[in-house]
């Protein structure tokens, strides 16, 4: 299996101190130590994996779930825990360009109907997620950002048929957002969670619908003939009709050699901090439980959860060694306490990193691989896998089950090119994220 990151990214590193992990036990799922046949195999047990293996299961169709590691143990397991709109970083003139009006919109509508779909799963399952957040707030890092936030939400409210809420730079501190923001602008579609929960429940609801999920899993190898495909892993192969990559980020370049160039694992780290009394909330100004992030290209994220704990989140560093992760806890904490410097005094206990996933098309892919009979894929979510991984596992289910039950848009139909560089295209970040930084001066 060949990778592009440092081996210490792909370790327990990076989440050995995620304050998710102290939230839901490690599930210890036994690892597959025999041969076995399935209808459907699915590699990665995230959100988009296990959200296709419980639509899949449901259905009443013979599903297995390996992952290297263990359930929610990727991005899933440690993201900042946002359902909202997004999935995609293309721009709406763009998309446009790229795809039509109509496709355009039919995935802007889609973003929607995801938030929508982990809504319902929530209920369905029973889920106690932690569950917060009236929508989610943009604020202004500019001026000139601001100024932008009206014609948005007049086309959101288009689009969605609920208007934002725009709050002057004035009025921030009444919506318990104090800071060095110039306004802001509230979307209510969304809500905030606690993602291993969310991840975790995801799993239990697919193995009570029958689907059988393996931990430590890791697949070395597949091959494809007679209308079957096998998975090799140490201690025994998986033979299915059908399979579903859902690896993300946490891809292979060779497994199977399609993924090679159509994905980038970009880093974001997060830190947590002890809990906020309520005077040293108001003594900052923020009292609001709202999830939140600012209009920087490099952004930021935050949002004060329900036991008073503040979470705050950033892109990570360029490089993916140890060394790099841990320079990266005192950039994150300098950002921190420069954004909210009523909170200079606050430990921040907790602090890991993981990967988001960019495709070279900066949009989301759920579907079939070109030329390859049987073989799925979703990935690509541009750090917004909670309700997109979700909805493209679901969408992969029904493809799968030749139902046309979800809507879905030619923008997220279509696969990714490859981007250029190969094994060394995350060299192109560097002077990306250059430019990234001194557009947010």
């Amino acid at each position: 299996m060949t990778r592009l990151c440092h081996p210490f990214s792909y370790g327990n590193g990076p989440v050995e101190h995620c304050f998710w992990n102290e939230t839901v036990p490690d599930p210890g799922l036994a690892s597959l130590s025999e041969d076995i046949n399935a209808e459907v195999a699915v590699i990665g047990a995230g959100f988009t994996g296990l959200s296709a293996a419980l639509h899949l299961a449901e259905a009443g169709v013979d599903v297995v779930v390996v992952d290297e590691k263990q359930p929610g143990w990727g991005a899933s397991g440690r993201n900042g825990g946002f359902c909202c709109l997004g999935g995609s970083m293309l721009g709406a003139k763009e998309m446009i360009k790229r795809h039509g009006e109509d496709a355009a919109r039919d995935y802007a509508l889609v973003e929607r109907d995801a938030v929508d779909l982990v809504d319902a799963t929530i209920d369905q399952l029973g889920l106690d997620v932690d569950r917060h957040s009236e929508g989610e707030t943009i604020l202004a890092h500019r001026k000139r950002d601001y100024a932008g936030f009206a014609t948005y939400a007049e086309s959101l409210a288009h689009l969605h048929g609920q208007k934002p809420q725009v709050i002057p730079q004035a009025e921030l501190r009444e919506h318990g957002m104090g800071g060095n923001f110039h306004g802001a602008m509230t979307t209510p579609i969304g809500f905030a969670l606690n993602p291993r929960k969310y991840v975790i429940g995801l799993m239990d609801g697919a193995l009570a619908a029958g689907a059988r999920i393996f931990g430590n899993t890791s697949v070395t190898g597949m091959e494809t003939g007679n209308g079957t495909h096998t998975l090799t892993t140490p201690k025994g192969r998986i033979t299915a009709k059908k399979v579903i990559l859902a690896t993300n980020g946490y891809s292979s370049e060779t497994l199977p050699n399609w993924m090679a160039g159509r994905y980038l694992p970009a880093q974001s780290s997060v830190i947590v901090t002890r809990p906020l009394s309520i005077e040293e909330r108001e003594a900052q100004g923020w009292t609001t439980h709202q999830m939140c992030y600012d209009t920087r290209n490099l952004l930021h994220y935050f949002r004060l959860m329900p036991n008073g704990q503040f979470l705050f989140g950033m892109r990570g560093g360029l490089a993916t060694s140890a060394g790099v992760h841990h320079k990266i806890r005192a950039k994150i904490r300098r950002d921190f306490e420069r954004m909210f410097p009523a909170w200079a005094h606050v430990e921040t206990p907790w602090y890991w990193s993981g990967f988001v996933c960019l495709s070279p098309d900066l949009t989301p892919f759920a579907g079939p691989v070109p030329g390859a009979d049987g073989l799925f894929a979703g990935f690509a979510y541009h750090g917004n896998g909670v309700a997109m991984g979700s909805y493209c596992g679901a969408l992969l289910a029904n493809r799968i089950l030749g139902r046309a039950t979800l809507p879905s848009s030619a923008v997220i139909e279509t696969p990714p090119r490859r981007m250029p560089g190969g094994r060394f295209r995350r060299l192109a970040m560097w002077p990306a994220y250059l430019g990234f930084a001194l557009a947010d001066l």
